[in-house]
């Protein structure tokens, strides 16, 4: 199987989880286009579900699908959000952002009952950091936060779009570090997040409920 059959198998197994009614979180990627795009069956046939993106992208399909789209302040709770992954680990330790929507992302799954990552079998590792933890950072303060990160190790590079900064939905920078050599990824979290300017990490890593990872033999379910 190709690395995107086995999104899109992970994708459709993961949408047998929604039910009618709920309200579901819709995640942003490659990975999770398949997704919504299998919710928009389910409400084609009749499914009767609100949902709430995780990023202009993912509410621009949707809508296009027919989807009942909402803010996240018009609900209460989020019954499950189905959403990608860049690494996952086997203690369900995430890097996410990769398509630069991780803010909204961690906002929406710290906001919900039930949190299904879908993923190709090439995102599961043995040690995160391989793939590059991506920083959400306030354009005031990216170039002193740089210089920190530079300090501590961590060899940041700004993201950029052709010859312009790389801006996010909510209108920040993304600064990409190397964690690879890190061992306590909580300790990093907390001393990244106590940086003024620095708005979010790409560091998931304990908001995941089941992760579903597309296989050649069939989705094989990890659960918490």
């Amino acid at each position: 199987m190709t690395a995107d059959q086995e999104k899109k198998q992970a994708a459709l197994e993961a949408v047998k989880y929604i039910e009618d009614n709920m309200v579901v979180g819709l995640g942003t990627g490659s990975t999770a286009k398949h997704m919504i795009e299998a919710v928009g069956a389910l409400v084609a046939k009749g499914m009767n579900l609100t949902c709430v993106p995780s990023s202009d992208a993912t509410e621009k399909l949707a809508k296009e699908l027919g989807i009942k789209i909402v803010a996240l302040d018009e609900i209460e709770k989020i019954d499950v959000t189905i959403d990608g992954a860049d690494e996952f680990d086997a203690n369900f330790q995430l890097i996410k952002g990769g398509g630069g929507a991780l803010l909204r992302e961690k906002i929406l799954a710290w906001n919900t009952k039930f949190n299904i990552i879908i993923a190709d079998s090439s995102k599961d590792v043995e040690k995160l950091g391989a793939f590059k933890l991506p920083l959400e950072v306030i354009p005031f303060a990216t170039k002193q936060i740089i210089t920190f990160l530079e300090e501590e190790g961590l060899k940041p590079v700004q993201r950029m779009k052709g010859n312009d900064p790389y801006r996010t939905d909510e209108n920040n920078n993304i600064v990409d570090v190397d964690i690879f050599e890190v061992d306590d990824l909580k300790a990093l979290e907390i001393k990244l997040l106590k940086v003024p300017g620095i708005v979010e990490t790409g560091l998931f890593l304990d908001t995941t409920s089941l992760i579903i990872v597309g296989k050649e033999d069939g989705p094989e379910i990890k659960k918490r």
